[in-house]
This record gives C-alpha cells, structure tokens and sequence, in this order.
C-alpha cells in the first residue's frame, strides 16, 4: 500500500465534498443501506483504476471513477446532487453555478463492455463515474457476465489488468492493491489479476485491451499473460465471443493512441491478425502472408520519425488525427494486397476487395475508411504506372496533364489520394523487402518514391483535386453552339487537361478550340 497521493486543488476540492457526502449520508436515517435495502456498513469510496494507475505514473487525467461500497452508482450521484444544492454545502465548498452538472445515466450495454449501469456527472471540471463494487461470473458461452454487488477484492480481481486494479480510499488516504498491481506498475509489466486463461477465456477482449494498454504505457507484458493471449482457445474465444464493434472500437484506440507502432507490433508477435482483420462470418476466407508485414508498419514509423524521410510522411500523411489514424490501418491492411481479387458476386458487380472487406467486417470500419481502402486497392496500379515513367526518367513523366489528370481520378474514387500513394509504397516495401533485407535495400525503395513526390511536386500537380475548371459546362455549350448532353462530362475533362497543359492562362479560348478539335471524338454534334 501507498500512502498520501499529492491531488491537485480540484481532485482535493472534489474528495472533501465526497467525503462531506458520504459522512451526510450516515447521519440520515436509512443512509447506508444495501442493494436491497438492507442497513449496512457505512458507505465508503474508492477512486479506481485508471485514474489511480496514471496519478501513480504523473500522468494527469480528468476523468475518476467513484467506486461504492454499498450503494449503486445512481442512487449515490443522487443523494450528492441534493446534498450539493443545500446552502451550506455549497458555502464550505466553494460551489459555483457551473461545478455540478447534470446526471447521466449510462444504461448497461453488454456489447460495447458495460455490464453495470453507471452514473456520470461534471463536478469541479471533471469528469466524474459513480458505480459500485461488484463481481463477475460467466458461462462458457457468453463473454457477458452475472454481475453483482462486491467487495473492493473482488472487484480488483475481475479487472483487466493488475495495474488497473489499484484503489485509492478517500477515507484513509491509502492506495489499496489487492493484486499486485504497485509492483507491476513499478516494474512497468502488465499482468493479469487472476490466472490469465481464466481471464481471457471469460472475456477475450481484454486481449486487445491490454496490448492497448501495454503499447500505450511503454510496459512488457508478463511472460505468462503474453503466453495465454496467444492461445488458440483464446483466439477463438475472441472470434466467437465478441463483436466486431468492440473489436473495432479497441483498434481505433491503438492506433489512434501515441504508439500505433507497437500496438501492431504486438498484434504481429501474438498472431491476432487474423483474428482481427478478417471476416468472421467467412468460413473458408483467404489468408494474406504476414511474414514480412513488419516490414511495412516498421517503414511507416520510420517515414514519421526519420528527418531525411519525414518530408515523405509529412506530405501524404500530415498532421491531421483522421488521416494518420487512416494512415496506420493502411499499414495493416496492407498484407491482403499480397492476394488476388476475389470473383465477381454477379456479372458487372466486383466483389469488393479483401483489404476492405478485412477492415469491414473485422473492425466494422465506417464508409469513409472502407473507400479510402477500396480506392488505394484499385489505384495502386495506376501509381505504379506513373512511377514507373519517373524511375524511368521517361519524357512522359514531364507531362503535368497525365499526372495531374491521374491524381483527380484516384481522389475522385475515394479522397485522401495521398493516403492512397502512401499504401502503394508500403506495399511496394513489403513485398521488395524481407526480414533480412538491408536497410541500404530499404532506403533505395524510399527514395525512390521520395523522387516519385519530388516530381509531383515540380509538375505542381499536389492540389490539382481542387483546381477549379476555367469555366463550367453551361459556358462551355455555350461557346461551342451546343445544347447539353452526354458530352459534356468527357468535354470537361478535356478542358482540365488544357488548363493542366496551360497553367497561369485565364483566357478559356484555348480549352473550347480544344474541344472543337475533338468533338467527334466526344461525341459532340
């Protein structure tokens, strides 16, 4: 046990209050009572878990979860409410308008991890949980458990991980570690509570929440923790026992957190892949080689750390959270472009790509993510096409019109065709590169493409997505003496082309003479 935590001014103002609450409380007649009301010990409170692990490790956080003993989470919040609205209370605590927020009460939801309802508030500017102590049993046949009221050991028990089960009582000033949680936070490992394929096995998606957390942290895991996630009766125990909405929601952490890297590194080294980029209702689903797929999220930290390749990462990734999250399930799609196309569902109708549909329906990616897939899946031959006239140093690849052309088609079929240009090179490092490639083999592949985004860069064609046509189709039948029709779409691109051949002219006198010469062609009468 650790003694005395240093709170800031808010958490200080906030745990008087509690504490004020709670001793109110057992002065009311029935105010420390059971479940079922039936009189009990007086109510005590404990912060848990993240927040006590992040204060451990000077990490600031604004969200505390209040864990009860012998009260829920609702009728608590609701008796605090009260309390802070009687006019002394809110004197000795210096309460402004603003400091308590209004309830809210989160329903259980089983399928996004809520097994208890819990009730929420903003008190001081924080964000503030209310649920009780519980325990947890489950069938074999369901990752949704029997939940009820606990003791403070039991409720450390069925946590994640040791260093998440860690108590702080308000009452006592003591950090309260049931698990061994302060010593694997002090050797920075994560570890189970409980014998850890009795952990997973119950919930299987508490693999992916410590690999989340283990990336997250910096920590190891313990070697008989990292053992179990990588059971086969884990692995398919997280297939069947949850849902990909949860599978997703877990992913998104990762690689939205501050080492994307890692969190698939891990994913790599306990063979989850498949387990999370897949199709789970796809009996017989093909299976991409990830032998090498190191290499590719290995290149792609290197493009974002490196300041001789940063220029690369800079320009097709940015700064944006959305495209670097993007960016980093790219990298781990990347693996399905190793295999063929499956056949069409019907005739006219492809079936859509692997790598979307691995994200799909594996970490149920919304319809931006999916296009942006699906597009660097059916584009890449085109960049590779136009890289390959630059490796080449052929004339062609002077010719802005071809370039700039190409680069508003592939963002037309799915935006971010930078993102797009980014998947075909770390296609290109995977399957031109292996575990014992040398880094001068590595190096040659990215400059390459360095010189690839060098050439857009001189044609000027980087933002040709949004150059404005020099004038639009009712000025141009206009000026060709024509009614709208069918034409018209291929016309426009005609005089896109022309303004791509033509930069700086503002007279579009030269794009209508070009479509004239071409109106057969186009189909123009």
């Amino acid at each position: 046990m650790k003694r005395l935590l240093e709170l800031n001014a808010r958490e200080t103002q906030l745990k008087n209050l509690l504490l004020d609450v709670t001793a109110r409380l057992g002065d009311s007649p029935g105010g420390a009572f059971g479940p079922n009301g039936t009189a009990r010990e007086p109510v005590m409170l404990r912060w848990a878990g993240g927040w006590v692990r992040d204060k451990l490790l000077g990490i600031d956080s604004h969200d505390i979860d209040v864990a009860i003993n012998t009260m829920t989470g609702e009728a608590f919040a609701s008796r605090l409410r009260d309390i802070c609205d009687l006019p002394e209370v809110r004197d000795r605590h210096h309460i402004g308008r603003d400091d308590v927020g209004h309830l809210h009460k989160i329903a259980k939801n089983p399928e996004k991890s809520k097994h208890l309802e819990t009730t929420t508030t903003k008190l001081f500017g924080l964000d503030v949980d209310f649920v009780n102590l519980r325990k947890e049993s489950y069938t074999d046949d369901s990752r949704n458990p029997q939940v009820e009221f606990g003791t403070a050991e039991e409720d450390a028990l069925r946590r994640d991980a040791t260093v998440n089960a860690l108590f702080y009582n308000i009452h006592t000033d003591m950090v309260e570690d049931f698990t061994g949680g302060l010593a694997d936070l002090e050797a920075k490992v994560i570890r189970t509570p409980m014998e850890p394929l009795h952990t997973f096995t119950d919930d299987p998606l508490r693999v992916l929440r410590l690999v989340r957390f283990a990336s997250r942290l910096q920590f190891s895991l313990h070697p008989d923790t990292r053992c179990c996630m990588a059971d086969p009766r884990v692995l398919d125990a997280l297939r069947v026992k949850i849902s990909r909405e949860r599978v997703g929601v877990e992913v998104e952490k990762m690689l939205k957190g501050n080492h994307p890297r890692d969190s698939l590194k891990l994913i790599d080294e306990l063979g989850l892949y498949h387990t999370i980029f897949t199709d789970p209702n796809w009996e017989d689903m093909p299976r991409p080689d990830t032998n090498n797929w190191r290499s590719a999220y290995e290149c792609l930290q290197l493009l974002a750390d490196d300041g001789v390749s940063k220029s690369i990462y800079d320009l097709l990734v940015g700064p944006g959270e959305l495209e670097r999250y993007f960016a980093w399930v790219l990298a781990a799609v990347v693996p399905w472009e190793q295999l063929p196309d499956e056949k069409p569902l019907k005739p006219g109708k492809p079936a859509p790509p692997l790598p979307t549909t691995a994200v799909r329906e594996g970490i149920k990616a919304n319809n931006k993510l999916s296009d942006v897939i699906t597009a660097a899946h059916e584009n890449r031959p085109s960049i590779l096409q136009l890289k390959s006239l630059v490796d080449a140093e052929d004339q062609r690849s002077q010719e802005r019109d071809r370039f700039g052309m190409a680069i508003r088609a592939w963002d037309a079929r799915g935006g971010y065709w930078r993102l797009q240009v980014l998947y075909a090179l770390l296609f290109d490092i995977l399957k031109r590169t292996s575990p014992d490639t040398h880094i001068r083999d590595r190096d040659k592949i990215i400059l390459e493409w360095r010189r690839f985004i060098d050439r857009l860069q001189a044609l000027d064609v980087m933002d040709a997505p949004s150059l404005k046509r020099i004038l639009d189709g009712r000025q141009l039948a206009q000026a060709m003496g024509v009614k709208p029709g069918r034409w018209m779409s291929g016309a426009l691109e005609v005089v896109m082309a022309w303004q791509l051949r033509n930069p700086g002219v503002n007279d579009p006198s030269g794009a209508v003479e070009e479509v004239k010469r071409r109106k057969d062609e186009l189909g123009i009468s």
